[in-house]
């Protein structure tokens, strides 16, 4: 394995063992690292990484980088695995290769207030290289990359691809607005239209919002769960 190369005002710092990347991360933000420092753990079963970020907008609207690294890292994966591979992403972070369920995104800010002008907010990946036991009809509904045809995907190439294809997001979220990226994200969405309960609210994914705050239609009413939902404690 072989050391990721980051882009420019990208850091990397390596972890091992238990280490969880996302908690030593939002850790580094609280004692005032610098953004754009990426740590990762390539173990052999899983892989995880996480972002540092300070955004320049509200809360609010830095929660988008939650949809944005979705659809980097399947830019990612698709530029290093089979073109058949397939991967969608839950609105709550999940990610699915395939149609199994393979890793999630997580996502901590230094507040939770949507209004709030955060100091840092940090993206976590995590995602399932090879599967607990070989006996997949014990979790038909989870999968591992490994078990869909990617063993040639290196780890230390899927989360270098991964970054980079984040900063090419944000270059263009930046420049172009929000359009681009709901087109995107939308084209990569799973359950749209389906029933679905979040946050104590059940009905159909209609979509998001400009926000991408998830839209929950019932008999009586459509209901807003912010992207600020998904926010855990630091």
């Amino acid at each position: 394995m072989t050391t990721p190369s980051f882009p420019p005002l990208f850091t990397g710092l390596a972890v091992e063992g238990s280490t969880d990347p996302f908690d030593h991360a939002c850790g580094e933000a609280t004692r005032g690292c610098d953004a754009g420092l990426v740590i990762y753990n390539l173990g052999s079963t899983e892989l995880r990484g996480a972002m540092v970020f300070a955004p320049d907008v509200t809360l609010a609207n830095a929660m988008t980088m939650l949809p944005l690294c979705g659809v980097s890292f399947q830019n990612a994966l698709g530029a290093l695995a089979p073109p058949e591979v397939a991967v969608h992403l839950d609105w709550n972070g999940g990610l699915r290769i395939n149609g199994g369920a393979c890793g999630r995104l997580r996502v901590a800010a230094s507040d939770k207030l949507p209004d709030a002008d955060p100091g840092w907010l940090v993206i976590g990946l995590e995602l399932t290289l090879w599967p607990e036991s070989d006996d997949g009809g014990t979790t038909p509904n989870q999968t591992a990359l490994y078990a869909e045809g990617c063993a040639d995907v290196s780890a230390d190439d899927l989360i270098e691809s991964w970054v980079k294809h984040t900063l090419v997001g944000i270059n263009r979220w930046t420049e172009d607005g929000p359009a681009s990226l709901h087109k995107d994200w939308r084209g990569l969405a799973h359950g749209i239209d389906a029933p679905i309960e979040m946050d104590q609210k059940s009905g159909i994914f209609l979509g998001v919002d400009e926000r991408f705050g998830m839209l929950i239609r019932n008999d009586t009413t459509t209901h807003l769960v912010p992207l600020t939902h998904l926010l855990e404690n630091a």
